[in-house]
């Protein structure tokens, strides 16, 4: 049986690639000491945060990978990275900008492969899976490939909680009868505003730490102990709750 055409247009795909990767060239290019990067390296993590995207999402729905189908994804992907590595000193004076880019992409890919995965006909929940592993894999994968923490398992602003923001925005939009087209746009716009609002508030996700430490204090709290000291040590760590 064959799968159902979608097509994302070349240009729309081939911006969220270049996006990515300069994203990657500003990231690599920001180590100094042993984690410096030569031109290959610069290269190849670009490569992966512009296509990382697109083949997380179609091999996770098991169609043909779109972006190994034309020259133009690894000629983009290159090229960006090494115009982003270029260009670094001058981009780094406008962090807004680089902030803003980098919340563009996570909507851009999200938005796409949720798209993609509705399209074929995945239920809600699994397409929202896809959107969200399409925004964050070229990250990940990034950093597994330079041997850094994975951003997204740290504390630290809203990431894959953005894009999945979005990604549930444009599921309910197509299900409530929206164009599919109008619903990615607006999916896009809401990532991009949650991700550039976690940044500028520095906004995140509770650290597990602390939760351990409030779920101690409160239990603690509840335990009464005979004793000046104990029940002034105890008193304080209600107070922490």
């Amino acid at each position: 049986m064959n799968e159902p055409l979608f097509v994302i247009p070349l240009w729309a795909d081939l911006s969220a690639v270049a996006l990515g990767g300069l994203q990657g060239a500003l990231f690599a290019s920001g180590f100094r000491g042993q984690r410096r990067l030569d031109l290959l390296g610069v290269a190849i993590i670009g490569i992966v945060m512009g296509m990382g995207g697109g083949l997380i999402r179609d091999l996770l729905l098991n169609v043909t990978l779109t972006t190994l189908q034309s020259n133009w994804y690894l000629i983009t992907a290159v090229a960006a990275a090494l115009l982003g590595m270029l260009l670094a000193t001058i981009l780094e004076r406008v962090s807004w900008l680089i902030v803003g880019l980098d919340a563009l992409v996570i909507g851009l890919f999200g938005a796409f492969g949720t798209s993609k995965a509705l399209y074929l006909g995945l239920p809600e929940v699994p397409a929202i899976f896809v959107g969200v592993a399409a925004a964050v894999g070229g990250g990940i994968l990034r950093d597994v490939l330079m041997g850094l923490p994975v951003a997204i398992m740290h504390v630290g602003s809203l990431y894959a909680v953005a894009a999945g923001a979005g990604c549930v925005v444009l599921t309910v939009s197509f299900s409530l009868g929206a164009p599919l087209t109008a619903a990615a746009i607006i999916a896009v716009a809401v990532t991009t505003v949650i991700r550039l609002l976690a940044v500028v508030f520095d906004i995140s996700l509770p650290e597990q730490r602390a939760l351990y430490r409030r779920k101690v204090a409160v239990e603690t709290s509840a335990i009464t102990v005979v004793g000046g000291t104990r029940a002034a040590d105890n008193g304080d760590a209600g107070a922490t709750g």
